[in-house]
């Protein structure tokens, strides 16, 4: 994300220097704090980690574009092996970055999930045999939740945002294009207005001219030359007024409405729209209920529009598709319901076919009109469904006029990009909580089966010996370690590592044992301050 925000001002020739030094500077960013804790400290394992740490993290820069989710494993794998609860402040800012940009970088959020997951469960058995302390894994838990999912969601959300952002510009140019598209059309449109205006001034004239030709030719005070040519004149003017009715009526908007309601085709049934795009090699299957004939005009011209248009896009955009039409009319009320359904294409749509809707835009104009309502989208099994509903009695008042957008491509996509960017907003609002909610649950069983395994037997304790080595104390304690000494404790010893074990289930009070160099060098019982 930084390097292409950084892209707009790098030249061209500079650009693959550019974006090494972003990666040495990041890489440099996320080793600092190891390195100069390791440089710091005397502990033998941070020096280690922290020194396989600098190639490792150069290699997650490295393939961080290409593999974000193999990035993101790597300060996971560091982390873990400098304490299994990942309570290490140290890689801390690596987790946060390589989890924002893989949440940038990946489409899909079911890897990092899985992931996420899985490191999450894998932490409860690492916790018991590396920490031998069983509130370590909501430790860790929390650690995984707010040092990478929380940035991971962070990411996710920026990706959504930008690819909206994109979308927002696509649609605005495809608007514009829209636009120009509508000029031209109102353009067409007014020429045709104009060739009408003409039509009707030229051919009132023209018909003057034939009725005086016509006076003319019955004259007898001319000669018959004079009758002949204004006969001549006459019949001139009738074929002019008729070749100009044909000129001016192929000019005329193909979408202007007649007054009276325009029934459909003779001859063309659903029956015949079906077998002749079956004929042109569609897989169409008809299924009809009831009797369809006798519906009012514009609701079988509406009838008959859906069904062409419906096979027409399915030939178009989903060649290949087996399509299924459903016509049924129903009694009550009665009504006439078609459906065109065409499965996913199984193959990629015609070259050249770009459809901005503006057909399904007709279409629903013209399913109102008739006092119907068209639906357009698509099918839960991944096809284009088209259905319209329209009156079998004398029409009703047209509704009113709705938000065409759905219909449209424009919209549609939108539509989903918006929902996208909603789902996105509640995860990453939601999905925290859940999963802060889920520890927080899990604390409880967690705490009642550390109780229970983190209690020393009383002979046991006494039959400890001062200067034993650590790994024949070991069999002898519990499972788990107590969380923590009791409350008022006094401090231990300073160079010693002491671990505390309850006394009882339900007791305050503690044993302290203390170890020096893997050897144990007291033992104390450490009661519960006021």
């Amino acid at each position: 994300m930084l390097r292409s925000g950084f892209r707009r001002f790098v030249p061209a020739r500079g650009r693959g220097w550019a974006s090494r030094l972003l990666d040495a500077a990041l890489w440099l960013a996320l080793w600092l704090p190891p390195a100069s804790e390791a440089a710091l400290s005397s502990y033998g394992r941070a020096k280690v980690v922290a020194f396989a740490a600098a190639p490792l993290l150069a290699v997650a820069v490295a393939v961080g574009r290409r593999w974000p989710l193999a990035a993101l494993g790597v300060p996971v794998a560091l982390g873990l092996a400098l304490s299994a609860k990942l309570f290490t402040p140290l890689y801390w800012p690596a987790l946060a970055v390589f989890g924002f940009l893989a949440g940038c970088r990946m489409a899909a959020a079911r890897p990092v999930l899985w992931f996420l997951g899985s490191v999450a469960v894998a932490g409860l058995p690492l916790c018991v045999v590396a920490e031998r302390d069983l509130w370590a894994w909501p430790g860790l838990l929390l650690t995984l939740l707010g040092a990478a999912g929380l940035p991971w969601l962070l990411g996710r959300y920026r990706r959504q945002h930008a690819e909206l952002a994109r979308l927002g510009w696509r649609l605005a140019d495809r608007m514009e294009r829209e636009q120009r598209v509508v000029a031209e059309r109102t353009r067409y449109r007014e020429r045709a207005r104009i060739a009408g205006d003409m039509h009707d001034s030229l051919g009132h004239e023209l018909t003057l001219i034939a009725v005086r030709a016509a006076a003319l030719e019955v004259d007898a005070t001319l000669t018959p030359d004079q009758q002949r040519a204004a006969g001549e004149l006459r019949a001139a003017a009738g074929t002019a007024t008729a070749r100009l009715r044909e000129i001016i009526g192929v000019l005329r908007a193909d979408d202007e409405v007649a007054d009276d309601p325009v029934a459909a085709p003779p001859g063309e049934s659903a029956e015949t729209l079906v077998e002749r795009a079956r004929a042109s090699g569609l897989d169409i299957t008809l299924e009809r209920r009831g009797e369809t004939a006798g519906l009012p005009p514009m609701a079988a011209l509406a009838v008959h529009r859906v069904l062409q248009e419906g096979l027409t896009n399915a030939a178009k955009h989903a060649p290949g598709a087996a399509v299924r039409v459903r016509l049924v009319r129903t009694g009550k009320p009665p009504a006439v319901t078609l459906t065109v359904l065409n499965s996913p294409p199984a193959a990629a749509p015609l070259p050249g076919v770009v459809s901005g809707g503006s057909g399904l835009v007709g279409l629903d104009e013209r399913v109102r009109l008739a006092g119907g309502v068209l639906r357009a989208g698509p099918a839960p099994d991944g096809g284009f469904e088209l259905i319209a509903e329209l009156p079998a009695t004398a029409a009703p008042p047209p509704r009113a006029a709705g938000d065409v957008s759905r219909l449209t491509a424009s919209g549609r996509e939108l539509t989903r990009a918006r929902r996208r960017v909603r789902r996105q907003l509640t995860q990453a609002v939601v999905a925290p909580v859940a999963a802060l909610a889920g520890i927080l649950l899990l604390m409880l069983p967690v705490s009642l089966a550390s109780s229970y395994f983190s209690v020393l037997d009383r002979g046991a304790y006494d039959r400890l010996t001062v200067g034993t080595p650590r790994e024949e104390v070991t069999p002898r304690l519990p499972l788990f370690t107590r969380d923590g000494p009791p409350d008022g404790a006094p401090a231990p010893p300073r160079g010693q590592d002491c671990v505390h074990y309850s006394t009882s289930l339900m007791s305050a009070d503690a044993y302290r044992l203390c170890f020096v160099r893997d050897r144990l060098v007291s033992k104390s019982v450490v009661e519960h301050g006021p």
